[in-house]
């Protein structure tokens, strides 16, 4: 038998998401993306249409069709004319029509792609083949309230409906990593569209890696082994997991059966989280096994330039382009400036911060007083939400109170330790930075006369200190330093002291 020289994955990528309208896409009834309806009880967001009674037909939901235009714009895609609805057939217990309203050979979004930062250190293009609108199914469990095993299945319909939004690239990727990061940045966009709360734990975004192996053989020949779709993982952990499990999987399975890819070959896995495995669920049906057909219920839908236009003048800065001026304008490095993007709510906390630390730092350059507001937020910030295990922008801070620190800080009125301190002081009180650290005791104090007694004492106290400091030994000034630190209770205005000290005993 021929040996293996090299191996390459390839990968392609499903996204469902699911969007946040307050309605579902063919029914008035409360749509369970919705913020409002996260907590509602089991089968409570149904109506006739969503459980298939008979005589129920379905309304279009304009606003899923908006927000399906603007996704598909911010990767690039071609926004179709004239699309229309189809009929996907098959029986599962979660589908209670027997089918799911979708779109087949006319999808709403086109030929669109996407640059993302590659692991290998370079630039990705990431082909998308189309996004298209269709219906969510419902959920299947087998736990009773409580977290209660259950021998049966019990449906959740609420669920059902839901508007999804099914993005599929082409098969551009090659590892495990890229795949995440490209899943990254679609959850950010989608964020920052405010079309979906992007809430995985919710199901909100679901990720189906279409995987295979090329292999290369030593007698020149190059395989490549069945594709596998891993159904609805739900978390980039799992999409790692997952995707680098079936690069080994799938080699060793070509070794033992010889199998590769072909017609009927392809098959779909789920991930167990506990194992760190894939389980084969099924054999892949083809498009023609769903017997797709135009759904006799649904008029198509034609759109033009006008509609077009009027959803572009709705798309915000998106995440790539927020980094780029962040890195270009702030002078941000790119872990910062991603950082701050990756988070949509404390992404539009920054930029309240850094547009009002520009205004009341007028020491410091625009830029540069914007740049201080990132560092507190991803630094004292990250700290103290860590901490008290909130989101940076639920501290309790304000955008003018972080201002002030910053602004303190310029005119060195307060020291770094204090405007620590102040900063979390500040997340439990009112009133400007200014006045707390006064009332706290943490301006510096910068008299001359009061820092020449705390000087005079620490030279006092240390004179061989003083004497190596004078003779060029940097070093020495920390015991001096710190004797006047504490003699002041931290108050004393460091740089000030510095300059003293050299003018006294170096000149």
């Amino acid at each position: 038998m021929a040996e293996i020289v090299s191996t390459q994955l390839k990968i392609g990528m499903e996204i469902h998401v699911e969007l946040a309208t307050r309605s579902k896409m063919f029914t008035r009834s409360a749509g369970a993306a919705f913020p409002d309806h996260y907590d509602a009880d089991p089968n409570t967001l149904c109506d006739p249409l969503v459980l298939a009674l008979p005589g129920s037909l379905p309304v279009l939901n304009h606003a899923a069709i908006d927000m399906s235009m603007m996704v598909g714009m911010a990767l690039g895609c071609r926004i179709a004319s004239f699309t229309k609805w189809d009929r996907k057939n098959y029986f599962y217990p979660d589908l209670p029509k027997g089918y799911q309203i979708s779109q087949y050979d006319q999808p709403l979004c086109l030929e669109g792609s996407i640059d993302i930062p590659s692991a290998d250190g370079g630039v990705l293009t990431v082909g998308i083949t189309r996004a298209h609108l269709e219906e969510d199914t419902g959920k299947t469990g087998h736990e009773l309230p409580g977290g209660k095993p259950y021998a049966g299945s019990l449906v959740d319909y609420n669920r059902a409906g839901t508007p999804l939004l099914e993005i599929v690239t082409e098969p551009d990727f090659s590892c495990a990593e890229d795949c995440v990061t490209f899943g990254r940045e679609l959850r950010n966009i989608c964020r920052f569209l405010g079309v979906t709360e992007g809430i995985m734990q919710r199901g909100h975004m679901r990720f189906e890696p279409n995987v295979n192996v090329l292999i290369e053989l030593d007698d020149g020949r190059q395989i490549a082994t069945p594709v596998v779709e891993v159904k609805n993982l739900n978390s980039f952990r799992a999409v790692l997991g997952a995707i680098q499990h079936e690069e080994k999987r799938q080699v060793e399975a070509w070794k033992e059966d010889g199998r590769e890819m072909g017609p009927g070959m392809k098959a779909t896995r789920g991930w167990d989280d506990q194992q760190n495995i894939t389980l084969l669920q099924r054999e892949k049906e083809d498009a023609h096994d769903y017997r797709y057909f135009p759904d006799p219920d649904l008029l198509p839908v034609v759109i033009d330039d006008v509609w077009r236009d009027r959803i572009r003048e709705q798309l915000p800065e998106l995440p790539m382009q927020r980094r780029a001026r962040y890195r270009e304008t702030f002078g941000l490095s790119e872990k910062d400036a991603s950082a701050i993007t990756d988070d949509r709510d404390l992404c539009f906390f920054f930029e309240a911060c850094a547009a009002r630390a520009a205004e009341v730092a007028t020491e410091m350059k625009p830029g540069e007083a914007s740049a201080q507001a990132a560092k507190w937020l991803l630094n004292a910030g990250a700290r103290v939400a860590r901490e008290r295990e909130v989101a940076i922008e639920e501290l309790g801070v304000t955008p003018d109170q972080l201002a002030g620190i910053i602004a303190l800080r310029a005119t060195n009125a307060v020291g770094s330790t204090a405007a620590d301190e102040l900063f979390v002081l500040l997340c439990d009180h009112d009133g400007s930075a200014e006045e707390l650290a006064e009332s706290r005791g943490l301006m510096q104090v910068s008299d001359s006369g009061q820092l020449d007694s705390w000087i005079d004492e620490a030279i006092a106290a240390h004179p061989q200190a003083a004497e190596d400091f004078g003779a060029g030994k940097d070093a020495a000034m920390g015991r001096i330093m710190g004797h006047i630190m504490k003699a002041s209770g931290g108050k004393a205005d460091a740089n000030m002291i510095r300059q003293s000290l050299i003018e006294r005993l170096r000149s």
